[in-house]
């Protein structure tokens, strides 16, 4: 997920306009979704990208396009309260975090990704989460929605991969390091 400097997916008036893409971070995100085996997500993410399905002026460009048809093709599962329906190649969610991983990671042998923070915090509460992708974009908010949930215990990540995008956007991933693999000597 794009997050601000200090930390923050969404200012305080839930506003995202800085996570704009250039075209070189935009061919990333695509290549990064095409790589992708399934995609769960809340109800707030779920309607922010569901014009890449149903917008047909999202596919003005040629990378627009391809990413639309990718985003099109990817399974997606929807966790929300208040939706009877979804549209798209997606479904809502009928079973706990937990069984909805495991349902989208039985058929396929790629990354499920999680999107939206509710939904990611209790992931990670559930140890669910193997791998942290962060895009760090230039800006402070001072406050918002923040990327990570408040955790009871710390996480210990290995920084695995790291990127910077047309000199503004920092692309950090980190992989958990689990309990087994911290008791192991270097």
């Amino acid at each position: 997920m794009s997050v601000s400097v200090d930390g923050y997916i969404a200012d305080r008036d839930g506003a995202f306009a800085w996570h704009v893409p250039s075209d070189e971070l935009f061919a990333f995100h695509l290549a990064r979704v095409r790589g992708l085996g399934a995609h769960l997500c809340g109800r707030r993410l779920y309607e922010t990208m569901l014009p890449w399905e149903t917008d047909a002026a999202l596919r003005n460009t040629e990378l627009g396009a391809e990413f639309a048809d990718v985003w099109s093709a990817l399974p997606k599962v929807v966790f929300s309260r208040t939706l009877r329906s979804v549209e798209g190649n997606a479904r809502l969610a009928t079973s706990s975090v937990a069984e909805e991983v495991a349902t989208a990671l039985g058929p396929t042998d790629r990354d499920v990704e999680i999107g939206g923070p509710g939904l990611a915090a209790t992931a990670i509460e559930l140890g669910l989460v193997d791998e942290l992708r962060i895009f760090r974009m230039p800006i402070v908010v001072g406050g918002g929605t923040p990327y990570l949930p408040p955790v009871t215990e710390s996480i210990s990540l290995d920084l695995v991969e790291t990127r910077t995008f047309d000199k503004h956007v920092i692309y950090e991933r980190y992989r958990r390091v689990h309990a087994a693999a911290e008791r192991e000597p270097s």
